[in-house]
């Protein structure tokens, strides 16, 4: 039997196989530009879908704040959004004022704001429905109190999207704990706002909704994630917002948009139904927290959520009430201070408000010890900035391949594409130019291995321990730090890692953090940016003149600080910055 010969075989058939390879080709990308056809077209379709949504719920909202007007001639919202939420839970306590008034009001307010500023992603009009039950039962702290919430808060039928295409129409089947206590304290969620792709990002923009405006300059960025929060409540359309925070993300917004903003101790207040890109990341510790006008607002939302409707909810919250009695105390305080961290230096007008503050508290008779960050470089590149992307950045990267990728993540985006040997590569030749960028580049190529994963967790420990000594040591009571500011330009926030090392050093530590605004800035703060130097005098430092520069009259905010489980300690210290900057 003759053997089989394929060249003789093809040959003897004369087949010409260069037309046929051709075809192939041809004909598989024809297939895969067909099936990137249809795959954008879906996206499209469900960002389509979630615009809708939206503009249907601004509409019904809309619809009932005049149906509202209509049956009640009376009606005026104004001299109800001005009031402080103390008054407001006071009046409607008392009953001068009625939840359904209070709550179209700021319905009202809120649609106004968003017109201009672009904050809400939804109207819960279930808020409406929720009326019914709250003058029924006529109880709670929070007793007819609207509220907003960020986007990755967890609300029964509504999605929480991160800002990203891959989780649209996946509408939460419950609410999340702290939407249900809120509830049971009488409180009424009824807008959902505005955040960046993916959330990790001190911007406010992505594809589905859009970039948000900052209420105090239009040109700038109200900060992030949780930026609608922080535009929201700064413009006047909500009076108490719920926004989550794993590296500056409800303190940045609060001082970019002037309002007060707190960072509680992590699973102080339940996370069960938050929303987040970087699930099982446990490096650096996310918070829920409150945003509002006033210390005190942040407070009451504080007492009202720790209570036993959330400690039965989550059992992993650990059962500590508020403690009224720290809050409210008088004793003066050893505060611990720093000007300037050693990696970032201050804005002008940061610069000069910490001065300030400062000088307040030592008038007030308190006293001021210098305390600086300990190895701060090493600390927020290799523990802080490498925890969060521990995986190289895969987990995060995945979501925002879900979609199109809005402009101000797109350089993070791009730097997360790069495979990670590469990037340890650039980190060595970069190193003698620009220390900071290398540090950064070997930073996101993530850890090497679980070993690495754990080694990284001990040495997180170990500093932990460290700065505790160092503060029993100097024997402090609370710390008095920069808060980053004012708010940028659009777009540079993507671009500068640094100046997060005030913020995200509190998260990696699950310290307490809170920002009071204490200040705006002047015609001198803004000219005296043309001297500005910085640490490293690198590129970034350039960047950083042009993201704060035309910031005249914007707000400017200091960072008050405690030690882990001392969350009313923290409160009770931006309550005495609070009073003594309206005092001054």
């Amino acid at each position: 039997m003759e053997s089989f010969n394929l060249q003789q075989f093809t040959s003897d058939m004369n087949i010409n196989w260069t037309p046929i390879f051709a075809a192939t080709v041809c004909g598989t990308g024809a297939l895969i530009l067909c099936w990137k056809w249809r795959n954008n077209q879906k996206i499209q379709k469900k960002i389509l879908n979630a615009r809708k949504r939206r503009d249907k719920s601004l509409q019904r909202a809309e619809q009932a704040v005049q149906q509202f007007k209509i049956q009640n001639p009376d009606f005026e919202s104004s001299s109800i959004v001005s009031l402080s939420l103390s008054e407001l839970t006071g009046r409607l306590e008392e009953g001068s004022l009625q939840p359904d008034a209070v709550l179209h009001a700021f319905m009202e307010k809120a649609l106004e704001v968003n017109k201009n500023l672009n904050c809400g992603t939804e109207i819960l009009m279930e808020s409406v429905a929720q009326l019914k039950e709250i003058n029924t039962q006529k109880k709670g702290l929070l007793y007819g109190v609207p509220i907003s919430i960020k986007d990755n808060v967890g609300y029964k039928g509504h999605d929480s999207s991160c800002g990203v295409v891959g989780n649209l129409d996946q509408p939460a089947v419950m609410d999340s704990v702290v939407v249900t206590v809120l509830k049971k304290q009488g409180a009424i969620p009824f807008i959902k706002t505005n955040i960046p792709q993916g959330l990790l990002s001190y911007e406010c923009s992505n594809p589905i909704y859009g970039q948000t405006l900052n209420p105090c300059n239009f040109q700038k960025t109200p900060g992030g994630s949780s930026g609608g929060e922080g535009a929201l409540i700064g413009g006047g359309g909500s009076i108490l917002g719920i926004g989550t925070d794993i590296g500056g993300s409800v303190r940045i917004p609060s001082a970019f948009c002037g309002i007060c903003g707190f960072k509680p101790t992590s699973k102080r207040l339940s996370g069960q139904g938050i929303g987040s890109c970087v699930k099982g990341q446990k490096s650096v510790l996310s918070s829920l927290g409150p945003l509002a006008r006033d210390v005190e607002s942040v407070a009451l939302c504080l007492r009202a959520l720790l209570c036993q409707d959330m400690f039965t909810l989550d059992p992993t919250v650990p059962p500590i009430p508020f403690n009224q009695k720290v809050y409210e105390s008088s004793e003066p305080l050893r505060i611990g201070y720093y000007e300037n961290n050693g990696l970032q230096q201050p804005s002008p007008s940061m610069a000069r408000a910490f001065r300030e503050t400062k000088a307040l508290l030592e008038r007030a008779g308190h006293t001021l010890v210098p305390f600086p960050p300990l190895r701060l470089y090493e600390v927020f590149h290799e523990f802080a900035y490498k925890g969060v992307m521990a995986d190289g950045g895969g987990t995060f990267y995945s979501h925002l391949k879900s979609g199109p990728i809005d402009p101000s993540v797109r350089d993070q985006a791009a730097m997360l594409s790069v495979p990670g040997f590469i990037k340890k590569i650039l980190s060595v030749v970069l190193k003698p130019v620009c220390l900071r960028l290398s540090a950064s580049l070997k930073a996101t190529a993530g850890v090497g291995s679980v070993a690495e994963l754990w080694r990284q967790h001990v040495n997180i420990e170990e500093y932990i321990d460290e700065v505790i000594a160092e503060w029993r040591r100097l024997n402090v009571d609370v710390l008095l730090c920069p808060m980053i500011g004012p708010a940028y330009n659009f777009h540079y926030a993507g671009h500068l890692t640094s100046p997060l090392s005030y913020t995200s050093l509190y998260n990696l530590l699950n310290f307490p953090a809170g920002t009071v605004t204490v200040s705006t800035v002047t015609e001198e703060d803004e000219a005296q940016l043309s001297q500005y130097k910085g640490v490293y005098g690198d590129m970034w430092d350039k960047l950083f003149v042009k993201a704060v520069k035309d910031g005249v009259g914007l707000p400017v905010a200091v960072q008050c600080v405690s030690l882990p489980w001392q969350d009313e300690m923290c409160l009770r210290f931006m309550r005495e910055v609070e009073q003594l900057t309206a005092r001054n």
